[in-house]
């Protein structure tokens, strides 16, 4: 009987340390070495109230303001507890109507034809940034919809654009969301 109690001892302080104590290392070293990574990334407004984060698709539909990639992620999509891609086949009849919606939403056709990434959902269903190409795509429709100029929202885009692998990436990505909040700055 001593053995065993000697044996649960050990178990609940090896679980206390290796559980509780690691975890708030971590959690400690995360807060001091790299704060904004360790929450997740939030951007705040004036008054200190999360807006969002920089890692996480919002949904956009208003015309004066980008448009993110479709999600598939929850019931109604952008759901950030259900993170998930569609899983569509590429026969699939669902899929199929879902980009037809998107081509008409977006007022596509032959001539200006639709970036893919604006037709399908992410993998992870979230992915919080388009690429800047499909960003200067929507350019027209926002600077119609604020009634600015086409140009001032191009350089916006330019401005906001960054390669995500630094010399090594071919082609720049804008976040969504934060152009959307410098859009929303523009006189």
């Amino acid at each position: 009987m001593k053995s065993l109690i000697s044996s649960l001892r050990l178990v609940i302080v090896t679980m206390l340390i290796c559980v509780a104590g690691y975890t708030a290392i971590i959690l400690a070293v995360g807060q001091i070495a790299t704060p904004d990574t360790a929450n997740g990334h939030l951007i705040t407004d004036s008054d200190g109230k999360i807006i969002g984060s920089r890692l996480i698709a919002q949904k956009f539909e208003q015309p004066h303001y980008f448009w993110p990639r479709p999600s598939a992620a929850g019931e109604d999509g952008y759901d950030a507890t259900s993170a998930a891609g569609s899983n569509k086949s590429p026969t699939s009849g669902d899929l199929t109507e879902r980009a037809r919606q998107l081509i008409e939403r977006y007022d596509a056709s032959a001539e200006k034809p639709l970036p893919p990434e604006l037709a399908a959902a992410s993998g992870g269903g979230l992915d919080p940034h388009i690429t800047e190409h499909a960003a200067r795509y929507q350019a027209e429709r926002v600077a119609k919809a604020r009634n600015v100029s086409v140009s001032e929202i191009e350089t916006l885009i330019g401005q906001h654009a960054f390669a995500p692998g630094g010399a090594l990436t071919t082609g720049r990505i804008v976040n969504v969301l934060e152009l959307n909040l410098a859009l929303d700055s523009i006189p």
